[in-house]
């Protein structure tokens, strides 16, 4: 039998859910919390439906397209569903700070990013964060960066060791990235289901089930290096073409992500 719509949405969560419940699991999050954040999140997404459906938002229309009682509306569209949203400003600050130090030339030395004193007249960190992060202390930065891994200091002077900003010293930072990149990566997916072809975005990957286990590692090391590659050129483009005013600005993001199964998973 044909399998429906609603069937082969709901087969869908449940591979969406698997993994973000081992996350919750881990960290001690419970159903009852779950079930609340997900109910905030038809809240959001209600009024937003409605909104941008060019019709008036209203806590009675977002209970009748949710299901939820009007007074679950109006408590759960009054929560506070950001929590991780300073965590999300300093790592786009921190990528800003990084992109600028590859590719304006004032930090740059032989077309590369130059050893950079901390402090000081003309070319230094302390102007790179005030010209790219804005309102983050060069201090802070600084420290976010160590922490991440992509700076090193020594005598006064601050050296850039990696180009890609993966921010793993808190788990803030490490569950702002599953919120965020996860989350984007839906938006394209669910984009491409309801637009028309010429407006849909770019969403591919390569996959191969027989792959040499033994192969593996040669691999992951081969799409690290061609991965951050495109990346970086990628990064060098959109720097180019940015502009100091946000009233004429547009977020975009291009990701790329590695997965590799060496057992079959076991679906009880």
């Amino acid at each position: 039998m044909d399998m429906t719509i609603h069937q082969a949405l709901h087969q869908t969560v449940l591979k969406l859910l698997r993994p973000l419940v081992r996350v919750l699991i881990n960290h001690g999050v419970s159903q009852d919390a779950f079930a609340e954040l997900s109910r905030q999140a038809y809240v959001k997404e209600g009024f937003a439906h409605m909104a941008s459906r060019g019709k008036r938002a209203t806590v009675s229309g977002v209970a009748a397209l949710t299901g939820l009682s009007r007074k679950e509306v109006k408590r759960l569209n009054e929560a506070d569903g950001d929590a991780l949203g300073a965590e999300g400003h300093r790592r786009n600050k921190a990528i800003r700070v990084i992109s600028g130090w590859m590719h304006d030339p004032d930090f740059q030395a032989t077309a590369e990013p130059a050893k950079l004193a901390i402090e000081g007249d003309g070319p230094c960190f302390a102007e790179l964060v005030k010209r790219y992060s804005g309102d983050i202390t060069p201090v802070a930065m600084l420290s976010l960066l160590q922490d991440s891994g992509n700076v090193s200091v020594d005598n006064g002077y601050v050296t850039l060791e990696k180009k890609a900003f993966i921010p793993m010293a808190t788990p803030l930072d490490r569950l702002n990235i599953l919120g965020t990149d996860a989350g984007e990566l839906i938006e394209t997916i669910g984009h491409n289901m309801m637009a028309v072809p010429e407006s849909r975005l770019f969403q591919r990957k390569v996959s191969n089930a027989l792959v040499h286990k033994d192969a593996l590692s040669e691999f992951r090391e081969l799409s690290n290096q061609r991965s951050q590659e495109l990346l970086e050129e990628y990064d060098a483009w959109l720097s180019r073409h940015e502009v100091q005013d946000e009233s004429e600005a547009a977020y975009v993001a291009v990701g790329i992500y590695y997965v590799e199964h060496t057992e079959q998973e076991i679906t009880p």
